[in-house]
């Protein structure tokens, strides 16, 4: 696993001239990944945002762990955040059937599109869907080491203040999970994440989260997904300077040794396709 202090070169990104085609190229990667992994032995713990920019690589995912009849027993999805409502007991997650719910999206738009199309004995069980508890955050760090680190954490920036999970700006390096207060922009994005939403007084305050550093510690390999043309501002952003940038979360891409920055032609806006 990797020192959070550690700084890597920033490559260019690698453009794609739809999200479509981001997420078919990237999902073989990961499933190759997988297969390797389960060839071996090995459990495979993936890293997961919820959100609108990795979903074209989830349905890509489920359509080629369906063409190669993948064995995802050994599968975990270890999701990077939930909302946390404060209760007379402590802080909880909402109801895992709202719209809005961290597990919910988990369970619906991740290990359901995975398992599909697959025979009850290879699919993702529900006992290997994880994510952070408010009651309890520092257990999900312990959780991620213990499995030995995600061997893959898809990353996802916020378009307006570079969240990444729900990190808002100013997180600290070697930030571990915790329960944060949402920053407004943050809130703001996600309504467009979830138009379920009426407005934003409708929007949690708080989040539960992976830190910064959770992220730049246990990855063994990370790829931040950028797509849309509201993300513009976010790949700029993401391209200025190097090292870790505590004004723009989404920046811990770049202490991750090798980490890769994919990016769709809207996104991308004049950069050149790789």
């Amino acid at each position: 696993m990797n020192n959070p202090a550690q700084t890597t070169p920033v490559h260019r990104p690698t453009v794609f001239p739809t999200a479509e085609a981001l997420g078919e190229a990237l999902a073989v990667e990961i499933v190759d990944l997988v297969e390797e992994a389960t060839a071996a032995g090995r459990t495979f713990v993936l890293g997961c945002p919820g959100g609108r920019s990795p979903v074209s690589t989830y349905q890509a995912m489920g359509a080629e762990f369906a063409r190669r009849n993948s064995d995802l027993s050994h599968l975990v999805i270890a999701m990077m955040d939930d909302y946390a409502i404060a209760g007379p007991d402590g802080w909880t997650q909402p109801d895992a059937d709202l719209h809005y719910s961290c597990r919910r999206f988990a369970r619906e738009d991740i290990q359901g599109v995975f398992n599909a199309s697959l025979p009850a004995g290879h699919r993702v069980p529900d006992a290997n869907v994880w994510g952070p508890d408010p009651a309890d955050p520092a257990a999900y760090d312990r959780r991620l080491a213990e499995a030995g680190g995600v061997d893959m954490f898809i990353l996802a920036s916020g378009a307006g203040d570079g969240h990444v999970a729900f990190n808002p700006p100013g997180t600290a390096p070697d930030s571990t999970t915790r329960v944060v207060l949402l920053a407004e922009q943050t809130r703001r994005d996600n309504l467009a994440t979830f138009p379920e939403f009426g407005g934003l007084d409708d929007v949690p305050t708080h989040g539960i989260t992976v830190g910064v550093g959770t992220i730049a510690a246990q990855s063994h390999r990370a790829v931040m997904v950028v797509v849309g043309d509201d993300k513009r501002p976010a790949v700029a952003r993401l391209l200025d300077g190097e090292g870790y940038d505590p004004s723009w979360p989404a920046t811990v891409y770049r202490i991750v040794p090798g980490a890769g920055l994919y990016v769709d032609r809207a996104a991308a806006g004049d950069l050149a396709e790789s």
